[in-house]
C-alpha cells in the first residue's frame, strides 16, 4: 500500500560549533534561523532550525551543534545520507560561487541528472550542494540576499546504499516514490509531481566505506505526512514488513516516527502541523530559547550548560 508522503520534512546533522553553523546558515546560505531549541534526547546540545518564513516542510535545515562533548568526526559511506541538495534559481548560481568563494569556501562546479549545480563543505565537513531550478518557492528574504537569487529550500538527499533494489522497493512501495532518472550507479526518485524538495537520490556501487555517525555527518532525513491517522497506518505496515520503527514521538513542531530502511539510512515520517509558530508568533520564530513544556522546570540548568550564540 503507498502512503500519502507530500515530500521532504527535513534533513538533520550533526555538526561542531553552533556560533559557526550559525553563521554558515543564516548569514552565509541566507536561511532563518525559525527556532532554537535542545535536542529532546539531549537537552544539553541545541537543536537549531533553519528554513523559509515559516519553516515550510521542504525547506527545513536542522542541526545538533555537539562541540565540547567529546563526539569526534563521523565517516561518510554508505548507509548513510552523504549529500544534501539546497535549490536556488539557476540564474544564481554564478552569484553563489562569488559569495561561498568570498567567505572562503572551496567550491567546485557540479552537475546533478544534468542540472548544474555548485559543490562544498560546510564548517563541519558536510556535503551540500546548490542546485540550479526553477523553483517557484519564495526565498526568505529577511538575510538581505535578494529574492531572485535566495535558497527556496531543499532539493534532495542523497542516499549511499551497497545495493539500492530493497531500498527502491521500500519508496516506491510504501511511501509512493517513483523512479524518474537513473544513471550509472544513481537513481533519482520522486514524490507527489516531482520538483524541489520531492526528490531522494540513491547512490549506489561506490565502494565508499560503511558510514559512521559523528561530527560533520547527517543523522536522518525526515519525509512529510499529512498527520497522525496516516502516520499510524504508515507505522503498522512498516511494522509488518519486519522494520523495527519506534513509537510516535512528540517533537512539539511535529509527531515522528523512525525507523532504517534497508540500505540502513535513518529515515523519519513527520506530521505537517502543528508547525513552528505553536509556541512563537511568525515575526518572533528563532528569536529566542524555546523549551518543550517537559524541559521548561530545567530552564536556568539549560541556559546556563549551553555555549552563548548570537543568532541575530
Amino acid at each position: 500500500m503507498k502512503h500519502p508522503i507530500q515530500g521532504l520534512h527535513h534533513v538533520t546533522a550533526t555538526v561542531g560549533d553552533a556560533q559557526a553553523d550559525l553563521d554558515f546558515y543564516r548569514g552565509g546560505l541566507g536561511l532563518r534561523l525559525i527556532k532554537k531549541t535542545v535536542n529532546f534526547d539531549n537537552h544539553n546540545v541545541y537543536h537549531l532550525y533553519y528554513g523559509d518564513e515559516r519553516g515550510t516542510p521542504g525547506t527545513i535545515w536542522t542541526t545538533f551543534p555537539y562541540k565540547g562533548w567529546g563526539v569526534p568526526p563521523g565517516q561518510h559511506g554508505e548507509g548513510q545520507i552523504t549529500l544534501t541538495s539546497f535549490s536556488v534559481p539557476a540564474s544564481s548560481l554564478s552569484f553563489w560561487k562569488e559569495r561561498l568563494r568570498a567567505r572562503g569556501v572551496e567550491v567546485r562546479e557540479a552537475t546533478a541528472f544534468g542540472e548544474e549545480a555548485l559543490a562544498f563543505s560546510d564548517p563541519s565537513g558536510l556535503s551540500i550542494q546548490l542546485i540550479g531550478t526553477r523553483d517557484r518557492r519564495a526565498a526568505w528574504t529577511g538575510s538581505g540576499i535578494a529574492p531572485d537569487d535566495g535558497v527556496r529550500g531543499l532539493h534532495s538527499v542523497t542516499l549511499s546504499v551497497d545495493a539500492p533494489a530493497a531500498t527502491v522497493v521500500l519508496l516506491s512501495e510504501v511511501l509512493g516514490f517513483e523512479v524518474v532518472d537513473e544513471e550509472q550507479g544513481r537513481i533519482r526518485l520522486a514524490v507527489n509531481a516531482r520538483g524541489p524538495g520531492k526528490t531522494i537520490e540513491i547512490l549506489y556501487g561506490s565502494g565508499a566505506p560503511r558510514a559512521r555517525n559523528g561530527l560533520g555527518t547527517v543523522h536522518h532525513v525526515a519525509l512529510a505526512i499529512d498527520g497522525l491517522d496516516q502516520q499510524l497506518r504508515l507505522r503498522e505496515e512498516l511494522l509488518g514488513r519486519g522494520l523495527g520503527v519506534t513509537d510516535v514521538l512528540d517533537r512539539q513542531y511535529f509527531q515522528s516516527i523512525y525507523f532504517r530502511e534497508p540500505g540502513g539510512v535513518l529515515l523519519e515520517v513527520a506530521t505537517i502541523s502543528p508547525g513552528f509558530t505553536v509556541d512563537e508568533t511568525l515575526a518572533d520564530l528563532g528569536r529566542d530559547l524555546k523549551l518543550p513544556p517537559w524541559e521548561e522546570p530545567h530552564r536556568v540548568t539549560i541556559e546556563r550548560g549551553l555555549p552563548r550564540v548570537t543568532s541575530q
